[in-house]
């Protein structure tokens, strides 16, 4: 168990920290695949095209002298950004399933290592079906509930929910972590382990606010969608910050419980 004084001392690092390495990230995926953006480059702000405008002609200028586009894969943008690759595997423990490991470079100590995914919901939404026999519902400190299973009826829920948001190209949220591929490499929480008496903790989860300023061209990475569409307030995430420094090849284990003193 870890124990925090309250919810607002709940944080590892500021949210400033961890909205930059996300816009870091996303935008990094966002130009791996601005090629296939050119709708949704219409639809933003002058302001936001002249970020793209410089690498888009480029691409373009390349596309017509049949010059051959590299395509990086979602882990490899991860490493060339924020310095490690995470993939699931085996768990090292017994009966534990699949884990999640750093398979590539090096993790420091207070970065932003994965994501837990899935649908919002708040304390006074309807989760019951949903939740039976789920081991994916995580719980925050303030009584917001997130499903992160992608199978059944959560995965139905989520596809529903984010289909019903998307306005034209512009996404509202990521999808594909219900896939073996998804484009958000963070986006595996849900599968990082609980520590054990042999396995301390290296990871604790810190809930994070997306802040209405958060790049709108760059939220459909983001790997939940609030249950409602006329949820009040910021879109609810939940980070996993590294407590050390993590070596490649080893697991990630979490704390399940926070008490709040």
């Amino acid at each position: 168990m870890r124990y925090v004084q309250d919810s607002h001392c709940d944080k590892l690092v500021p949210d400033t920290e961890v909205h930059t390495a996300l816009v870091k990230l996303f935008r990094a995926i966002f130009l791996q695949n601005l090629p296939s953006q050119n709708e949704l480059l219409r639809m933003l702000p002058e302001a936001t095209k002249s970020i793209y405008r410089p690498r888009f002609t480029h691409d373009h200028q390349s596309k017509n002298r049949s010059e051959s586009h590299v395509t990086l894969e979602a882990g490899e943008i991860l490493h060339s950004t924020l310095g490690f690759c995470i993939d699931r595997a085996p768990s090292y423990l017994d009966s534990a399933g699949i884990g999640v490991f750093v398979s590539k470079g090096h993790v420091q100590k207070g970065a932003v290592v994965s994501m837990y995914p899935g649908t919002v919901y708040q304390q006074y939404e309807p989760i019951f079906f949903q939740s039976i026999g789920n081991p994916f519902v995580f719980r925050c400190i303030d009584g917001i509930f997130i499903d992160g299973n992608d199978k059944g009826i959560s995965k139905s829920v989520y596809r529903s929910c984010s289909g019903r948001d998307q306005l034209g190209p512009l996404k509202m949220c990521d999808a594909s972590w219900l896939s073996a591929f998804p484009q958000n490499p963070l986006a595996v929480g849900q599968y990082v382990n609980n520590c054990s008496n042999e396995r301390a903790a290296n990871v604790c989860y810190q809930e994070f606010d997306v802040p209405e300023y958060f790049p709108v061209e760059l939220r459909q990475y983001l790997p939940n969608i609030n249950y409602s569409h006329d949820s009040q307030g910021p879109l609810r995430c939940v980070v996993l910050i590294a407590l050390r420094d993590i070596d490649c090849g080893e697991e990630l284990f979490s704390n399940y419980f926070t008490i709040v003193q």
